[in-house]
């Protein structure tokens, strides 16, 4: 189902039908952490539930992923042509629970762009499992019940001077045999150039650090040297972009510190990457760079298929819904045998990084 919600999206008079239900009222609902009227579309939990176990993980989880798509979809519109706007697709899944897909494609700063939300739950497939056992998961049951919720996006940019950006921060849930629940965070933000601007990536990386640093120092080495093991093209010894910070099986600390940790770096999205397109979105181009472009984003598409593990889940995963789940994938892309850029270019500048991952601040 395609729908768009213009303005503040959802009525105030749905709002109050559910406040009246829960014994809240209209007011309490729009001051509270639970205001869903900004949202690209109605959130995939019942609202009733929303108000209800506002103070659920669950909960604040969605309603994060939901607030952050939506403050990411309108900072990218208003970087596009006026009568460009994102598609909102709300989706189902039979098994249980939905998600938000929001994409804009063949615009004229964005070639393609996708902030995809989900937020699932049933019972934890066999492929899965086995997947999280070998992470270090050790998790008792043949039939797990499990709850996952995130948002991932990927910017493909038409320009070849403005970067590929990349994002995913998600929360799971998963109850054993026993009753016992097990609970993490994971997700990252990265930065893939096609013409490497030192100033830019210094940039990017410095306002990561900061989100990073306001719980702790050690965060942003740690996980920038996890970005840059984690993205790395291994059949081509090549990282996929300059990084950023990459995170999984986040559970050291309280369930509420996690939550806010995950919630700066979300929060870190907009003011990383905007200042980036506003500042390349109408530099002039050639043809040959945007060859070299096309030929990138072809490194890109062999990393997700190949490697990332958030499609091999979603693969895994019944009722998988095989759009959001490749919406990452660019709509043009192009592979050249034995493609090598010539020495001295700026595309051997890319290169070189790419093959020899650099500290940027």
């Amino acid at each position: 189902m395609l729908v768009r919600f213009a303005g503040l999206g959802l009525g105030a008079a749905t709002l109050t039908t559910v406040a009246a239900a829960s014994g809240n009222t209209n007011a309490d609902v729009l001051t509270s952490s639970n205001d869903v009227s900004s949202f690209m579309a109605e959130p995939v939990t019942p609202l009733s539930t929303l108000v209800k176990d506002k103070d659920d993980m669950k909960v604040k989880m969605e309603m994060l992923i939901m607030k952050i798509q939506a403050d990411f979809c309108r900072a990218l519109e208003n970087e596009e042509d006026p009568s460009k706007k994102f598609i909102v697709d709300r989706w189902t899944r039979a098994e249980g629970g939905g998600g938000v897909t929001c994409v804009i494609q063949n615009g004229k700063t964005f070639e393609k762009a996708g902030v995809n939300v989900s937020v699932v739950h049933g019972i934890l497939p066999v492929d899965a499992v086995r997947q999280m056992k070998a992470r270090g998961k050790e998790l008792i049951g043949k039939e797990l019940p499990f709850f996952a919720a995130g948002i991932s996006s990927v910017i493909h940019p038409s320009n070849p001077h403005v970067p590929t950006v990349h994002f995913n921060y998600r929360y799971f849930e998963v109850t054993q045999e026993k009753g016992e629940k097990m609970w993490w965070f994971g997700g990252g933000t990265d930065l893939t150039p096609y013409y490497l601007v030192e100033e830019d990536v210094r940039h990017f990386h410095s306002t990561l650090k900061k989100a990073c640093d306001q719980h702790d120092a050690g965060y942003y080495p740690k996980f920038k040297k996890w970005c840059d093991e984690y993205f790395l093209v291994s059949h081509r010894n090549e990282c996929r972009g300059v990084g950023g910070i990459f995170f999984d099986d986040f559970e050291m600390h309280s369930q509420e510190d996690c939550f806010k940790f995950v919630k700066s770096c979300a929060e870190s999205v907009i003011p990383s990457y905007v200042p980036l397109v506003k500042k390349h979105r109408n530099d002039p181009y050639t043809s040959a760079e945007r060859d070299w472009q096309l030929l990138r984003r072809g490194r890109y598409v062999e990393f997700n298929l190949v490697y990332d593990r958030g499609t091999k889940f979603g693969l895994h995963t019944p009722g998988a819904r095989i759009e959001s789940i490749l919406m990452s994938l660019p709509v043009h892309a192009k592979w050249e045998y034995m493609h090598s850029p010539s020495d001295g270019t700026p595309e051997a500048k890319l290169t070189e990084i790419l093959k020899n991952p650099k500290e940027w601040i």
